[in-house]
C-alpha cells in the first residue's frame, strides 16, 4: 500500500530538519522525512572520526531561530552538533515524521497524477512536493587503487570510521590532507606505532582560534539571548569581509596568505618538511583549514609525509611511484566526498523519465540552487552553487527554506498543483553565475579542488556575499516559474506566469 503525503523530505541533516521545523511552525503537518542513516544529524551523525569538529564558529553554525547558549567551545565538536540536531528534532516534535535507516531507492515523477512516486525500505510513497536535502558531504569518495582488494589489513573512510579497529601500536596510512585529515592525524598520532601521511597537494593552514566557552559566558547567553545574537552577527560579518578577496580580487588575500605562511614557518623549523608543506597555489583556491596541531603532529618522529604518487597497494602496504613499499596494516581514506557527482541525481527521474544525472551531464545546475527545469514539484536544499568557502552553510540553508516557504504560500494562494522553473530562467541564472566565476580565486588560483566538476565548471560555490543570496531568495519569484492549476470540471489546464 502506498503512503501518501503532501510533502516528502529527503535527508535529516541541517537542511531537512530546518525545512521540517518551518513546516511545523506554519501549521503544515502532512510531511514525511526519509533518512538513510540510523538517526538524525546528516554529516554530523555519519562523521565520527577522532577529532571531528566544525570549522565554522558555534554561534553561527546553528539555526538562527534555535540558538544554543550551551556550546562548550567556540568551534563546535561533532558530538555536540549531533546532539544539537537531535534536541531540535525533539523540541519541534519531528520524530513521528522521520523514517531512519530508510534510504530512498528511486523517485519518479508521475506526469498523469502530478505526484512523485518513491521506493524506500519502508515501502512505496507518493508525495505532491519533493524536497531533497542530501547535503554536500554525504557521499564518501574512495579512490580505486590498484591492488586494494589484495590488501591484508583494514581499510575505511573517515566518514565511515571503524571504531572496532583499535589503532594503538599499528602502522597506519592516512591518504589525503584535507579537512578530515588535519583533524584525524593529530588525534591518532600519539597512539600509533608509525603513521604515513600521503599528500597530493598541501593545504593552506591558519592558526585555530578555537577555545573553551566559559560557564560564565554560557550563563550570560542563557540570561541575555540578545548578546548571543550579537556574537553571531559579529562572526557573520567578519567572515563576509573575506568575500572581496575570494571573489573580486584574489590579491587581497595576500595578508591572510602571509599569516598562513608564518604559521607554517613558526611550527615547522625543518626546511625540507616545510618545503613539502608549502602550497604553490593562491590562498583560498582550496578550502582553507584551521589547526594548531596539524604541523606539530607531522613533525613527530613516528610520522612521515609522503609526497610521491601512489602506484598501487600491496598485501602489506602501499607502493609509491619511486618503487618504495610503505608497510602499513591500516589504510584510512581522508579523501573527501562526491560533491558534484550527486548520488541523489542518479535516482531521480523527472518529466518523460529523464534521469537528473543525465540532464546535468556532469555539471549540476539549478535555478537559485533550488529548482531544476524538467523536474516539477521538486526543490533542492544545498543544491548547485550554494556551497561556501568562507561562511556558514546554515545561513544559506535558512535562505533556501524561507524561499520554499514563500513558494508554498503562493502555491496555496493560487491553488496550483504543479510548479516548475522555466528553462530560460534557469539558463540565464547559471550563465550569469559562471560569467562571474572565472575571476574568483576558486577558478583562477592555480589549484585542483572538489569545487570543480567533471567538465571543469565550478558548480559548487556561491560566488558572492551570502547576504546577496538571501536577498535573492527573500520571496518566491513566480515569474521564473510555470504554475499549473487543476482544471475545474472539464476545463483545460490553466497555466499562469506572474
Amino acid at each position: 500500500m502506498t503512503a501518501r503525503h503532501r510533502i516528502g523530505i529527503l535527508g535529516a541533516g541541517f537542511g531537512g530538519l530546518g525545512m521540517a521545523i518551518k513546516l511545523k511552525q506554519a501549521g503544515i503537518d502532512d510531511f514525511v522525512i526519509w533518512e538513510r542513516d540510523g538517526d538524525v544529524g546528516g554529516t554530523w551523525w555519519a562523521n565520527t572520526y577522532p577529532g571531528c569538529q566544525c570549522d565554522i564558529p558555534s554561534h553561527l553554525y546553528s539555526y538562527s531561530f534555535a540558538p544554543n547558549p550551551n556550546w562548550s567551545r567556540t568551534y563546535p565538536l561533532q558530538p555536540e552538533l549531533k546532539e544539537y540536531l537531535r534536541e531540535c528534532t525533539e523540541r519541534y516534535s519531528l520524530r513521528d515524521h522521520i523514517h531512519v535507516s530508510c534510504e530512498v531507492e528511486s523517485a519518479e515523477w508521475d506526469e498523469k497524477e502530478g505526484i512523485w512516486r518513491l521506493e524506500t525500505p519502508a515501502g512505496p510513497f507518493a508525495v505532491e512536493l519533493l524536497i531533497a536535502a542530501p547535503g554536500f558531504l554525504s557521499e564518501p569518495a574512495t579512490p580505486s587503487l590498484p591492488g586494494i582488494d589484495d590488501f591484508e589489513g583494514e581499510t575505511f573512510h573517515t566518514a565511515r570510521w571503524n571504531h572496532d579497529h583499535d589503532l594503538t601500536g599499528r602502522r597506519v596510512a592516512v591518504i589525503g590532507t584535507g579537512a578530515s585529515a588535519i583533524q584525524t592525524v593529530p588525534s591518532i598520532q600519539p597512539i600509533v606505532e608509525h603513521l604515513d601521511v600521503f599528500q597530493r597537494t598541501p593545504p593552506w593552514v591558519m592558526p585555530h582560534r578555537d577555545r573553551p566557552i566559559t560557564e560564565i559566558e554560557r550563563r550570560v547567553y542563557r540570561r541575555f539571548p540578545a548578546l548571543q545574537r550579537i556574537a553571531r552577527s559579529f562572526v557573520y560579518w567578519s567572515r563576509e569581509m573575506l568575500v572581496p578577496g575570494f571573489v573580486r580580487n584574489p590579491r587581497l588575500m595576500k595578508l591572510p596568505q602571509r599569516m598562513a605562511r608564518r604559521h607554517l614557518e613558526k611550527q615547522v623549523p625543518d626546511p625540507v618538511l616545510r618545503a613539502r608543506l608549502m602550497p604553490s597555489y593562491s590562498f583560498g583556491c582550496k578550502r582553507v583549514l584551521p589547526s594548531n596541531e596539524w604541523y606539530p603532529a607531522l613533525m613527530q618522529p613516528n610520522v612521515d609525509v609522503v609526497t610521491e604518487r601512489i602506484e598501487s597497494v600491496a598485501p602489506n602496504g602501499i607502493v609509491t611511484a619511486d618503487g618504495e613499499l610503505h608497510e602499513v596494516d591500516t589504510i584510512v581514506f581522508a579523501t573527501g566526498f562526491y560533491v558534484t557527482d550527486v548520488r541523489f541525481a542518479k535516482i531521480v527521474r523527472g518529466r518523460d523519465g529523464a534521469l537528473m544525472s543525465d540532464v546535468w551531464n556532469g555539471s549540476p545546475q539549478a535555478y537559485r540552487g533550488t529548482a531544476v527545469a524538467g523536474f516539477p514539484n521538486l526543490f533542492i536544499i544545498t543544491g548547485p552553487n550554494t556551497g561556501l568557502g568562507h561562511n556558514s552553510l546554515v545561513y544559506m540553508i535558512e535562505a533556501q527554506i524561507d524561499y520554499l516557504m514563500d513558494a508554498l504560500r503562493l502555491i496555496d494562494q493560487r491553488g496550483a498543483t504543479r510548479v516548475e522553473v522555466r528553462p530560460d530562467a534557469q539558463d540565464a541564472y547559471n550563465a550569469d553565475l559562471q560569467s562571474r566565476m572565472d575571476r574568483t580565486v576558486w577558478n583562477s588560483g592555480g589549484c585542483s579542488s572538489w569545487y570543480i566538476d567533471a567538465n571543469g565548471k565550478n558548480t559548487t560555490i556561491w560566488p558572492d556575499y551570502t547576504w546577496r543570496f538571501r536577498r535573492q531568495t527573500q520571496s518566491f519569484d513566480a515569474a521564473a516559474y510555470e504554475l499549473t492549476a487543476e482544471p475545474a470540471h472539464d476545463e483545460r489546464d490553466l497555466v499562469t506566469s506572474a
